[in-house]
């Protein structure tokens, strides 16, 4: 026993040691983050006629931490927010961060808080802080950007105070049928060598088909795969969360079944990866042009036009017979990133995470960085500029006019070149040369007024999480770009010694700042919409992999030194314009009130599959979010007691508003609910949340109540 008990002692400080080193404090957390659903354009498809009419599932962020067990402190704790926004934003990760301060000191800084996004473009717009993706939402929306940062901020709270210690596990699957590339010409630029080197099941050719998933055990996950969270359409007036959000609500509900919508305590994250060229459109873009020739032919290839424009081009989901908006399309490509997602969780194949936390982040102005690049040749970006083939729009959702993609030629229109000097400056020989071979549409990194168009100082982030290091991007990466930027800092984390060859590399974004789209330089030649719409010209794919490559040693156990960073961007929220109207009055027409029925369920008795409706005197939802909360439910009746089964972040119901009179003050709410298979038998009835507005005097709540109906 003596001989035997040293042996014991060193075998059991070699456990502890081991334990240490994958032992995390681990938080998780969500919150509703949804905007006005009414009279407020939508952000992603910066299509006027798309404003929100109405609701189909909530807008939630989920926020996950990681920290190093022992004294919290920001150096060793790191956050990452999957929201359900089009993208992440300067001006919304500044009040967050301010926020935290208040709440938290320096334990959430600039250094370890990443606000992502899901990239969907069916969520409520105006939150940006620059004009340009401002302009559809007729400016700043203060609501949609209160709900936003309020929604995150909880979240975030949720998570910090839900930490316990746990263990992390991590690994990838190939996904089938998620995804497909929708500018495969610009791929077919990029060399054949390096292109041969992804054409493989695995990785899916033109079009990465990997989900990386890092585990929090049973208390949920965070996930990258990319596709584009353009599965429901943009005739689509509905505020949803399309396909990442739908597959987190879909997972969650697999899970914690009786649970509200944001109720769980299983936190599932799908976020984006290299997303810039995907799309959930997998069936292809087809013209839809009755009564010419080519209706219902692929476009054409190079330039997605039919009979020479884009307007009918469009992409066709995997379920695009079944409804004109995309939505069973966008349960599909939901339900594809769930079972992958579930096959990695439940199949016993993920491995272990051990090893440090830590962060870096600095600003680099994107507008005037000169670099070198490996070759010793001297490289620089450019002030941001719009191509023209970013008016021609993409197979998702397309543009108009006669713009078209994949034309770098300056002549597509040469009324455009005369209009386009009155919207923003005249680029000048050096901003031209610098951006070539892209025409220059809008010289929007010159348009300064009434503030700035477009970004110029970006966040450069990364999180390490034991051999994870997750790249926080502030734009869309196309495939290749993705895959040129994973390897390059991957190389340099095991050159440096910061983790061995078990070195993980995801990409995440758009994230903290919009910068648009990074494509590589072949591509960029090309000028399809990805193309067009890289703001910061040909070199800006290499100045990221230049510059998140030189911050890998800032990463190590023990950095020195401080990473070097430019000026934050300014602060732009005090110079928002809004044109958007807020709310003057609602009224309940003469002989009504608020919440009355003015039409009831149609009928008594209904079965699964039927959809069940009612029509209430309504009143403006802009008078109150109802964060947290809902504007309808579906109750279960259970001996003498109602119970809601169903609220508004369900898929299965819809809240519609529809303004019966301007003038009067009068309006019309539609709820309904689609009855899924398997509903428990009885009675049921439909009830609506709302809150009037007089013309003098306080918001005021009301309930309006359906009929009783019953489920066979």
């Amino acid at each position: 026993m003596t001989r035997l008990l040293p042996s014991f002692l060193v075998l059991s400080t070699a456990v502890l040691h081991a334990v240490a080193q994958t032992q995390y404090l681990l938080g998780l957390g969500i919150a509703d983050i949804t905007g006005p659903v009414v009279e407020t354009n939508m952000m992603g498809y910066a299509s006027l006629p798309q404003t929100d009419s109405g609701l189909h599932q909530r807008q939630r962020a989920r926020a996950f931490i990681v920290g190093e067990t022992g004294a919290a402190s920001a150096t060793t704790r790191v956050v990452y927010v999957n929201a359900d926004i089009a993208m992440g934003d300067t001006g919304i990760r500044r009040a967050i961060l301010a926020q935290l301060a208040t709440k938290y000191g320096g334990l959430y800084t600039a250094q370890n808080v990443a606000i992502g996004s899901t990239h969907q473009h069916s969520g409520v717009g105006g939150y940006l802080e620059n004009l340009l993706p401002q302009l559809t939402a007729l400016g700043f929306v203060k609501q949609t950007y209160d709900a936003i940062v309020t929604g995150v901020v909880l979240a975030i709270d949720r998570a910090h105070n839900s930490l316990a210690p746990g263990t992390l596990s991590l690994g990838n699957a190939t996904v089938t049928g998620g995804n497909i590339n929708r500018s495969p010409t610009a791929y077919l630029a990029n060399p054949a060598a390096e292109r041969a080197l992804y054409d493989n099941p695995r990785d899916g050719g033109d079009q990465d088909k990997v989900m990386s998933l890092l585990s929090f055990g049973n208390r949920g996950f965070l996930s990258w795969f990319p596709v584009h969270g353009t599965s429901i359409y943009e005739n689509n007036t509905l505020v949803s969360s399309d396909n990442k959000g739908m597959a987190a609500y879909l997972y969650e509900a697999s899970v914690e079944p009786n649970a509200m919508p944001g109720n769980q305590t299983f936190v599932a994250g799908f976020a984006q990866a290299n997303v810039g060229d995907t799309s959930p459109n997998i069936l292809g873009a087809f013209c839809e042009s009755p009564g010419q020739p080519y209706d219902g032919q692929p476009c054409q290839a190079n330039t997605s036009t039919c009979g020479g424009t884009v307007e009918d081009c469009h992409g066709r989901g995997p379920a695009f017979t079944l409804d004109p908006y995309g939505f069973h399309s966008n349960e599909v490509i939901a339900q594809v990133q769930v079972d992958a997602a579930k096959g990695l969780v439940n199949g016993g194949k993920l491995g272990g995470v051990s090893g440090s936390v830590r962060s870096v982040h600095v600003y680099l102005d994107m507008a005037n960085h000169t670099f070198t690049l490996p070759n010793g040749t001297v490289a620089k970006t450019c002030p941001a500029a719009m191509g023209f083939s970013f008016a021609g729009g993409t197979t998702d959702g397309p543009g108009s006019f006669d713009f078209v993609q994949g034309d770098n030629s300056t002549s597509q229109n040469p009324l455009w070149d005369i209009v386009k000097s009155v919207i923003t400056p005249i680029p000048s020989a050096e901003q031209v040369a610098c951006q070539f071979p892209k025409p220059i549409l809008l010289n929007t990194g010159y348009a300064t007024f009434p503030y700035a168009w477009s970004p110029s100082t970006v966040d450069i982030q990364m999180l390490k999480v034991g051999n994870l290091v997750i790249l926080v991007i502030p734009g869309e990466l196309t495939t290749m770009a993705g895959r040129r930027l994973r390897n390059a800092v991957r190389t340099q984390l095991i050159a440096k010694g910061i983790i061995d060859s078990s070195a993980y590399v995801v990409v995440a974004g758009p994230a903290n700042t919009y910068g648009h789209y990074i494509t590589t330089r072949e591509e960029y030649a090309i000028q399809r919409y990805e193309g067009a719409s890289t703001i910061f010209g040909p070199s800006t794919l290499d100045a990221y992999i230049e510059k998140y490559s030189s911050l890998v040693p800032f990463l190590a156990d023990s950095p020195t030194g401080t990473p070097a960073s430019d000026a934050a961007p300014p602060e732009l929220q005090s110079s928002a314009l809004s044109l958007q109207t807020g709310v003057v009055f609602d009224a309940a027409p003469i002989g009504k009130s608020f919440g009355q029925v003015l039409i009831d369920v149609a009928k008594t008795a209904y079965k699964a599959g039927d959809t069940v409706s009612a029509q209430f005197v309504g009143a403006n939802p802009r008078n109150n979010l109802r964060l947290e909360g809902t504007f309808l439910s579906v109750d279960h009746l259970a001996g003498s007691v109602w119970t809601p089964v169903r609220s508004d972040s369900h898929p299965s119901t819809i809240y519609q508003w529809t303004r019966a009179s301007t003038i009067l003050g009068t309006s019309n709410v539609n709820i309904s609910w689609t009855i899924e298979p398997n509903t428990p038998a009885g009675t049921y009835r439909l009830r609506y949340f709302g809150d009037s507005k007089p013309l003098i005097g306080s918001i005021s709540a009301f309930t309006g109540t359906s009929g009783n109906f019953t489920i066979a």
